[in-house]
């Protein structure tokens, strides 16, 4: 079993004491070739933790005043092993001039990207077809409630896959790793947005799902939703980018750029802060809002959307660096991982106002996180870690629980760290969780998995590569983000394995915990996030 090249001790602390390199070291050089194709790479596979300036967030700063001191030597040992904190391996990725390539690159100082404004939004933004010509009414006999919007991470593509025949309804071309997809409150349309800030609209009421809107928001992007109040149901969309650091409001059933929001400036410890990239957006049903989360800054903002020309944001000072998160069973409070900062705030979107910092086990990543009802603590959301091999268990009830309200009240054991989504359903009485950044193969390719009825008695420990029957290969086939069907009696996980290895889509029985079905087919390209039609349009988790 392939273990990490660090132990998370040694990673936490600091670099010139560890490895007593003098920090004069001349930055290497690589031709224009070299420089584009590992700038592509990193782009694709490491700004997503370390940012595009690579001034760190999830992951570790690497600007050159750090990565000289390491060395080409033992960089080419941490990207080809990855670390235990969540970093994955790499060494069957990346080819051994790639990985040199890449370990040269990162101790070479990062170039600026472009800002994209107002103008290169219009000049990206396509109406492939207008509303009044597209169609009056359903023309396809697909049971859209239970379609799955499938990522496809490295084809560059989104699978709608029928969920009650397992087939696949149809692939439409997207942008690059396609980040998230969120459905109209009609649910109506689906909207994905690529890491390349391409997001695309996705109207299901064709015979095949068709992209009718389409539009570059920024360089880098990760998030995107919809307006949900009522009366302005599927009016307006938002979109937030990576860099430039910035959201973007939009039509919703066209995608026209309405107004843009810079989110630059200073973060909770009053430093300004070049690239604070917007992370999760979500939106409340009660009220015209939406709640945005700024990674580096630490600052949340509420986004009333009802005057567009006379935008109001409320915002939050929370804690830096934060990354996904879900509401609780009420949908009063949003609770978001503060990753790197190993804590999770509460916001109380009734009152607009800062619930509670909970402190939690290194580098929180809940997906949109998991609510039951605890037996002994009433309801409670769940969050996986990175960082470490545990589910927290945060207490939701300040009404009827208020002694376990915002406290981090259990915490189940996890078959490994390098955990990105915990998952659950209304209907169900298991809580699953994956682990698939853990360098570990075994642990990568198996989920936990918790009887909420009695969680003292551990988890289940499911191998689901094994189950799916694939050719052996060099690649880990990652067993990544359990989602439920409409039903809430299925749980689908994807095998994410190499570009060029077979992957699959493995169904559980929920109930019985035993396989049920797998989806094998040659255009399942890196398949990774899968998101239900009705538990997305309606945040049932």
């Amino acid at each position: 079993m392939k273990k990490p090249y660090f132990a998370a001790s040694v990673l936490a602390m600091s670099v010139a004491s560890v490895f007593n390199v003098a920090s004069a070291a001349e930055e290497p050089t690589l031709t224009a070739e070299q420089k584009a194709a590992a700038s592509k790479v990193y782009f694709e596979r490491c700004a997503g933790c370390h940012g595009i300036l690579r001034k760190g967030a999830t992951g570790k700063n690497l600007e050159p005043v750090n990565t000289l001191k390491l060395g080409q030597a033992r960089l080419e040992k941490i990207i080809s092993y990855g670390t235990d904190g969540g970093m994955v391996n790499f060494d069957d990725i990346l080819t051994k001039d790639e990985l040199s390539t890449m370990s040269k690159y990162i101790q070479m100082t990062p170039d600026t990207p472009p800002e994209w404004g107002m103008k290169d939004m219009m000049n990206s933004w396509k109406l492939v077809i207008k509303p009044e010509d597209r169609p009056k009414k359903q023309m396809n006999k697909i049971n859209l409630a239970n379609v799955f919007s499938v990522t496809l991470r490295d084809s560059g593509e989104v699978a709608l896959i029928d969920g009650d025949t397992k087939q696949i309804w149809g692939i439409v071309k997207t942008g690059y790793a396609v980040h998230i997809s969120r459905v109209s409150k009609s649910g109506r349309y689906v909207y994905v947005i690529g890491r390349d800030g391409k997001l695309d609209l996705i109207d299901m009421w064709f015979e095949k799902p068709t992209v009718v809107a389409t539009i570059k928001v920024g360089i880098e992007a990760r998030s995107v939703e919809t307006s949900k109040f009522k009366g302005y149901e599927d009016k307006y969309a938002i979109a937030g980018s990576y860099w430039p650091p910035q959201y973007v409001i939009t039509e919703g059933d066209t995608l026209k750029p309405l107004k843009i929001m810079s989110t630059r400036g200073q973060d909770v410890d009053g430093e300004y802060h070049p690239e604070p990239r917007v992370a999760s957006i979500v939106a409340t049903e009660d009220k015209p809002e939406w709640v945005v989360n700024v990674k580096e800054t630490g600052m949340i903002k509420l986004v009333d959307y009802s005057d567009i020309k006379n935008l109001k944001e409320t915002t939050i000072e929370s804690a830096k660096f934060l990354h996904d998160g879900g509401w609780d069973s009420t949908k009063r409070y949003f609770l978001v991982a503060a990753n790197a900062s190993n804590k999770v705030a509460v916001v109380d979107t009734k009152i607009g106002k800062l619930a509670a910092l909970v402190d939690t086990k290194a580098k929180p990543h809940p997906g949109r996180g998991a609510n039951f009802v605890h037996p002994k603590f009433g309801p409670v959301w769940a969050t996986s870690h990175l960082g470490a091999d545990v589910i927290s268990l945060i207490g939701t009830d300040p009404a009827k629980h208020k002694q376990h309200a915002w406290k981090v009240v259990a915490e189940l054991k996890n078959h490994g760290a390098g955990s990105l989504f915990v998952k659950t359903h209304p209907k169900s009485k298991n809580l699953w969780a994956d682990a698939p950044l853990n360098p570990d193969k075994e642990m990568a390719e198996s989920v936990s998995v918790y009887d909420i009825r009695n969680l003292d008695k551990g988890a289940e420990i499911i191998n689901i590569a094994k189950l799916a029957d694939l050719p052996e290969s060099k690649a880990v086939k990652r067993a990544v983000h359990a989602e439920y069907n409409a039903k809430g009696d299925e749980v689908w996980f994807s095998l994410w394995a190499g570009k060029t290895e077979p992957s699959a889509i493995v169904i559980m029985d929920d109930k019985t915990r035993k396989l049920k079905h797998v989806i094998k087919d040659p255009k399942l390209i890196t398949p990774t996030g899968k998101f239900n039609i009705l538990n997305t349009q309606h945040d049932i988790y």
